[in-house]
């Protein structure tokens, strides 16, 4: 069983689709964690990003591996080897992925990574899950927040780790990547027809993942 959370960035897919696969006992995958890696490897090699044919060469060269513990819990990203799960969280790769990710390329390489997991009962987050990777998946789920609440939510992300940043500058780079990200031509972020929409702007994460909890529920 598959279950797709897509959304934009700050809407809480990562922590919800975190709890709610801890919930259920199954797996949790990140496919946004796997651009990321891309982007942080094409900015750590000095490639140019708008090289579309350097960096999708770069995306199929690379091996790119997730890494459980116990089994089926999350833990790391890793990109030829190197863990990198902290390291694609800063906002030079912020900046970064939105460019990597809208290349045709680099999705047709990450999808077919990201299909590979498909044997397997997880929670799946991302922005085409629903649309693209998994369109099959019988719990299509699609999560937004307002602008202000998503760059709250990013700014606290990021000096947790460490990392000063004005809520200006958040909420110009949320904007320009909702532009990116649903105008692309390679798999737009965008709501699939079976999918069901939640706003997570009033609701707590223990909220979110209960009404999803109680929407799987009904499936199975």
């Amino acid at each position: 069983m598959i279950i797709a959370i897509d959304g934009p960035a700050g809407s809480g897919k990562s922590t919800v689709a975190k709890r709610l696969a801890k919930r259920l006992g199954i797996s949790y995958l990140d496919t946004g964690a796997m651009y990321r890696a891309v982007a942080f490897l094409a900015l750590k090699k000095g490639i140019d990003l708008e090289d579309e044919e350097a960096v999708t060469e770069l995306a199929k060269s690379a091996s790119i591996d997730v890494k459980y513990d116990n089994v089926s819990i999350y833990s790391d990203i890793i990109i030829n080897e190197e863990i990198v799960t902290e390291s694609i969280r800063s906002p030079e790769v912020d900046a970064a992925v939105s460019i990597v990710s809208r290349i045709q390329g680099v999705r047709e390489r990450l999808v077919e990574v990201q299909r590979s997991f498909s044997s397997m009962d997880a929670v799946v987050e991302g922005r085409d899950i629903g649309t693209v990777v998994f369109p099959d998946s019988k719990v299509k789920i699609y999560l937004t927040a307002s602008e202000e609440i998503r760059a709250d939510r990013r700014i606290i992300d990021l000096r947790k780790k460490g990392h000063r940043i004005e809520k200006d500058e958040v909420e110009s780079s949320i904007r320009k990547r909702d532009s990116i990200d649903s105008s692309r031509a390679a798999s737009p972020l965008a709501v699939a027809d079976d999918a069901i929409e939640i706003d997570t702007t009033k609701m707590s994460i223990d909220e979110v993942v209960e009404k999803i909890s109680l929407l799987v529920e009904d499936v199975i």
